[in-house]
């Protein structure tokens, strides 16, 4: 366990710690039990759950980074997970509240016995975000004839992920800046381009931007939709930076195969499917030619705790701070 602490404002100071995640993973009291590797390691198959999700993980990435290794087995993915804790300093003491998780891949190369820095930002998880999807734009739409956003919808999460993302801290423990790959949206079509990179695949264009795509936009990140190969949907790319050029094949690889696994397992419907999506694509979770993985998850209890853990982020920093946070995003610059 790691703790690197550092004050990024008068008011306001992250703490990060990092985790294994490994088959003896327990989540701790500070992680959001949504969160997929969460889910996982619960209950009475949790250490069969993850045992069987990080070789899905591996074997992933063996299968894409093929070159100079013809039995498939020469890397290891090692998998981190960033906390993120935000202390907050109210004049009548310091309360910590949980922010922020993350993965971080790592990747040891058996040949060399070499680690290699993956990528930050894999399965991205906030608990204002699930304030902001799970409270307040249900209850801003209740008894509305059609469905509307707030003003203002995101732009508080956009700039506390800001200030953490260009903080000392963050700079000083990842060498570059996040990615964060989703699934692609529901209710939007996507149409493949002509172009394939060597590691993400074929490019996917969307018809319209998504309200997922809206909120990530005030974090700073733009987004890009590839298929990777022998894939069967295209995934949302969350990026600031230029995607293509400041990560190396293998950190690109190491994202990939770790969402896709997570995907697969989430929403096997769409990224286990038995059909390969075609030059148009629409995801749906209503599709029925699909597979099931070895992996449990409940997904019924990962949206009723979305919204337990909205109402968390409620009562413990949106109301308490309101005006705090007010004034600070209002004066907030990078």
């Amino acid at each position: 366990m790691e703790n690197i602490q550092n004050t990024i404002k008068q008011d306001f100071a992250f703490t990060l710690k990092s985790t294994c995640l490994d088959e003896n993973y327990h989540p701790s009291n500070q992680t959001r039990l949504t969160t997929n590797f969460a889910n996982l390691a619960r209950g009475d198959n949790r250490q069969q759950n993850l045992r069987r999700a990080l070789n899905m993980v591996n074997n992933r990435f063996n299968a894409l980074a093929h070159v100079d290794n013809p039995k498939a087995d020469r890397y290891l993915v090692e998998l981190e997970i960033m906390t993120v804790t935000m202390s907050i300093d109210d004049k009548n003491g310091i309360n910590d509240l949980p922010m922020i998780e993350v993965l971080k891949t790592n990747i040891f190369d058996r040949k060399t016995g070499r680690h290699i820095e993956g990528i930050a930002g894999n399965n991205f998880s906030s608990y204002v975000r699930d304030y902001d999807f799970s409270v307040l734009l249900i209850d801003y739409n209740k008894n509305k004839s059609s469905f509307c956003v707030p003003e203002n919808f995101g732009d508080l999460h956009g700039k506390l992920y800001k200030c953490f993302v260009n903080s000392p801290t963050y700079k000083e423990y990842f060498k570059k800046s996040p990615i964060i790959c989703l699934s692609v949206s529901s209710n939007k079509t996507y149409t493949r381009t002509e172009y394939q990179h060597p590691v993400l695949g074929f490019e996917y264009l969307q018809d319209q931007y998504s309200l997922t795509d809206e909120y990530f936009s005030k974090m700073g990140l733009k987004v890009r939709f590839f298929m990777p190969q022998n894939s069967v949907a295209p995934m949302a790319f969350y990026h600031s930076g230029d995607l293509l050029a400041d990560y190396t094949d293998l950190g690109l690889i190491s994202s990939i195969s770790t969402m896709e696994t997570f995907q697969k397992i989430y929403r096997p419907e769409i990224y286990n499917a038995n059909s390969v999506a075609g030059k148009i694509y629409q995801p749906s979770l209503k599709h029925e030619d699909y597979s099931l993985t070895r992996v449990v998850y409940d997904r019924e209890e990962r949206s009723r705790l979305a919204v337990e853990q909205g109402k968390y982020a409620e009562e413990h920093f949106i109301k308490p701070y309101e005006r705090l946070l007010e004034q600070w995003s209002a004066n907030f610059t990078l």
